[in-house]
């Protein structure tokens, strides 16, 4: 007796089930492939998009400056915060023999550099503010020396809403002792009114080494804000 093989039909069931297999596999692998570009793609983008702190700058703008000035910072500066208190705007000054006026200023807004250029005036040689910062006593960045500002007393009870940074060369007996290159953070604060939140006042300035983040001098007014 003839014993009939297997038919085609037979066969198709597992073939169908096998292809269906294969493709969602792939359809599930590309899907994969997709996720993981986005999210590395959006890491990428706010990683780009993070603020960077002053000190961060300082290596950022030796990029654009000769070697004979890299690392030479002199000052540091902010322009007043606008939403946050943490300035977007930086400018990170360096001094440069070769100079006319012997500076080189790199400004920087949201980390990114704008401009580059040799400002048209003297650094000041009476104050030091021409010699530069000594690199190794700059422990306190920007972040850091606004929460310092920001846990004085006198400001528990108000709102700030701005802040503006500069960093330079302590005179000589600012310290209570020789000025050494150390620097000194100015964080000059506002507050809103309070008879009027939605303006604000100038209400003075905080002084914090940046050596040991010490709060050198207290010239706060919170009286400005009534």
């Amino acid at each position: 007796m003839a014993v009939d093989g297997p038919k085609l039909g037979d066969c198709l069931p597992g073939a169908l089930n096998y292809i269906e297999v294969m493709k969602f596999r792939m359809f599930f692998s590309s899907l994969c492939l997709r996720v993981a570009f986005v999210g590395a793609l959006a890491f990428n983008l706010a990683a780009s998009g993070a603020e960077k702190s002053a000190l961060d700058l300082i290596k950022e703008g030796n990029r654009y400056v000769g070697e004979q000035a890299k690392d030479k910072v002199v000052q540091i500066r902010s322009e007043k915060s606008v939403g946050t208190l943490d300035p977007n705007i930086w400018y990170v000054v360096y001094y440069d023999p070769t100079a006319t006026l012997k500076a080189v200023e790199v400004k920087f807004g949201a980390g990114q550099m704008l401009t580059v250029k040799r400002p048209m005036r003297l650094l000041e040689p009476v104050t030091g503010g021409s010699q530069p910062l000594d690199r190794e006593k700059l422990k306190v960045d920007s972040d850091e020396a606004i929460k310092t500002a920001m846990s004085e007393p006198l400001l528990k009870n108000i709102k700030v809403t701005a802040t503006r940074l500069k960093l330079e060369r302590a005179g000589d007996g600012v310290l209570g002792r020789p000025d050494a290159g150390e620097g000194i953070w100015r964080v000059r604060l506002w507050a809103a009114k309070l008879r009027n939140p939605s303006r604000d006042a100038d209400i003075g300035e905080v002084w914090i080494s940046a050596a040991d983040g010490k709060v050198v001098k207290n010239d706060l007014h919170i009286d400005r804000v009534d």
